[in-house]
């Protein structure tokens, strides 16, 4: 039976809340439909501020994720700044930070993640996260050719920033605590391939190191000290070593809290309420508990959690994915690539730097997970063939 008719509270407003609004209006929902968002800017797209947004190729508004038209078709509510701070499950209700009170029929957490920060690091002058439009923008300012920048964790987010940083003419040092950059997300074949691009760009590599502390002087970032004993100069430092699930606020909601808000397998949290995107932990069907922190999962996990709202919901099981562009290249895994897989190239070559290949695992010799490296086109093809050990659905 359908539910189009129920009132609808989406606390968070960035890609994956607003996903769920927009798939709720296509599937015919005509029901009162409220977006908050503690941020003060309309909803944006998060890819873009370590990459288009960082090195100025673009302005804040080529990162809108709609137009003010497109959201007024929506006919919802949308109250930017403000924050939610407390959640009564068995009322659907919410607390604002203003002292709102806002209830609904059902209630959609898309609160996202926050990003780490190094202990004592929030008043030193020269020390970013990159979470925010506000961040990306701050960050842009001060980086120039010759300048010094530190990346501080050299995953997703840090290898970007200093693919980036790098391109602008800045002095970049990447470091962090796997060998080579990626190495968790791209394995270790992949992840050396990525780590002589950066090299090939002249960013300085540092791996196997955790930081020991921020070399401060006069309020202001000198240096970052590493686990290794050596001190890498710094105008400025990048701390990019991963983030939280945005729970804090519901600590006291009865929901359960686990590296995520835990939900079951249609992404339910509790009766009438489901959690989406970066801060969903939930029950995948083959994969088991699972909790995604990218731009596709948000939006995927969007639309299921609109139909389930609906009334016509199913499990969530999707094939995990994530992109990246550094130095020119578009790199995309389908699966999960586990860090000793053997890698069968199937479409271009290596050595020319253009190929897709598919992860084996060495045990059972099995696919697991589709790498494309600068050939987007082909790297989708080939995802169609991708089987899992317990044959996922694409």
């Amino acid at each position: 039976m359908m539910n189009i008719d129920r009132d609808v509270l989406i606390i968070g407003a960035s890609a994956a809340g607003l996903s769920v609004a927009e798939a709720l209006r296509r599937g015919g929902h005509r029901g009162r439909l409220t977006l908050i968002d503690a941020e003060t800017h309309f909803p944006y797209d998060r890819p873009p501020l370590s990459k288009q947004l960082l090195s100025g190729a673009w302005d804040a508004s080529k990162v809108a994720l709609r137009s003010h038209d497109a959201l007024s078709a929506l006919e919802s509510e949308l109250l930017l700044g403000d924050r939610a701070e407390h959640l009564e499950t068995a009322a659907l209700s919410v607390r604002t930070a203003s002292g709102r009170i806002l209830t609904a029929d059902a209630i959609v957490l898309a609160t996202g993640v926050t990003p780490r920060c190094l202990p004592g690091s929030d008043d030193i002058s020269g020390v970013h996260v990159l979470r925010s439009l506000d961040h990306a923008a701050q960050l842009h300012q001060r980086l120039r050719p010759g300048r010094r920048l530190v990346v501080v964790g050299n995953g997703v987010m840090g290898s970007e920033v200093a693919a980036t940083a790098s391109a602008m003419g800045v002095n970049v040092s990447l470091t962090g605590k796997a060998s080579t950059p990626m190495a968790p997300q791209l394995g270790s074949f992949a992840s050396s391939l990525l780590a002589a691009e950066h090299k090939a760009a002249g960013i300085r590599l540092y791996g196997d190191v955790g930081v020991e502390n921020l070399v401060v002087r006069g309020g202001s970032v000198e240096g970052v000290a590493l686990s290794s004993g050596e001190v890498l100069p710094a105008d400025d430092a990048v701390v990019a070593i991963g983030s939280e699930p945005a729970t804090n606020w519901l600590s006291n909601s009865g929901l359960s809290l686990d590296d995520g808000i835990v939900c079951d397998s249609f992404c339910r949290a509790a009766p009438n309420i489901w959690a989406v995107g970066d801060v969903a932990r939930w029950n995948h069907p083959v994969l088991g508990s699972l909790r995604l922190e990218n731009r596709t999962n948000a939006a995927e996990q969007a639309l299921a959690v609109a139909a389930d709202i609906l009334g016509n919901g199913e499990p969530y099981a999707p094939i995990p994915y994530f992109w990246t562009d550094q130095h020119g290249l578009r790199i995309q895994v389908h699966g999960t690539i586990p860090a000793d897989a053997r890698l069968q190239v199937t479409d271009g070559d290596v050595t020319s730097g253009r190929f897709v290949a598919i992860a084996m695992t060495p045990e059972e010799d099995r696919p697991v997970a589709v790498l494309g490296w600068g050939m987007p086109k082909q790297t989708r093809a080939r995802r169609a063939e991708l089987q899992t050990a317990n044959s996922v659905a694409l």
